[in-house]
């Protein structure tokens, strides 16, 4: 595993969204705000990490668009309101990336690097080697790789992989706890 006292302004992060910031229930969508909350100690997370990394990014597939589940209009909605409690509890997310496309060999839909070479082309300062990538599926921890990241699993809802394994670098429990490790 990386040394996490050593990320500094160099360095990238990338976070899958549901599951990870916010609540997810498996099998289902988030479609609307009001249905939206977050995790305990993301908050606090994300204002950590808005002190370490140079860059951060959200990279979240959202076939529910595609499903006609929810509008384009309502998704950006919710990350509209998630950016501004993000922002007002002192954290920051330089740019949300997200893939609505139904077939799972788009090149934007996890595990796919789509997101991951769009971000570089936004933000040419990115280096892969010094990202990680944070998710809680196999698919975020295979994009993470195929781009050179450094991968963590966040063992919130699905199982963790058992380490050592060949996409996951480390797994924890929540954000907070990477955030806690980072400022030790």
């Amino acid at each position: 595993m990386i040394d996490l006292t050593k990320i500094d302004k160099s360095w990238t992060l990338f976070l899958d969204r549901d599951g990870v910031i916010n609540y997810e229930t498996v099998g289902s969508y988030i479609t609307r705000w009001e249905d939206f909350k977050f995790y305990d100690g993301v908050l606090k997370a994300l204002s950590v990490f808005s002190e370490r990394f140079g860059r951060i990014f959200i990279v979240t597939n959202q076939r529910g668009v595609s499903k006609r589940l929810m509008t384009e209009q309502d998704l950006k909605n919710i990350h509209l309101n998630m950016l501004e409690m993000i922002k007002l509890n002192g954290g920051r997310v330089d740019e949300i990336y997200y893939c609505i496309d139904m077939e799972a060999e788009s090149p934007c839909r996890k595990p796919n690097a789509g997101m991951g070479l769009q971000a570089k082309k936004d933000f040419p300062e990115i280096e892969f080697k010094r990202s990680l990538m944070i998710g809680n599926t196999i698919n975020d921890m295979i994009f993470g790789k195929k781009l050179g990241m450094y991968t963590f699993f966040i063992s919130s809802n699905r199982p963790a992989p058992v380490l050592p394994d060949a996409t996951t670098d480390a797994v924890f429990s929540s954000l907070e706890d990477v955030a806690d490790l980072i400022m030790q």
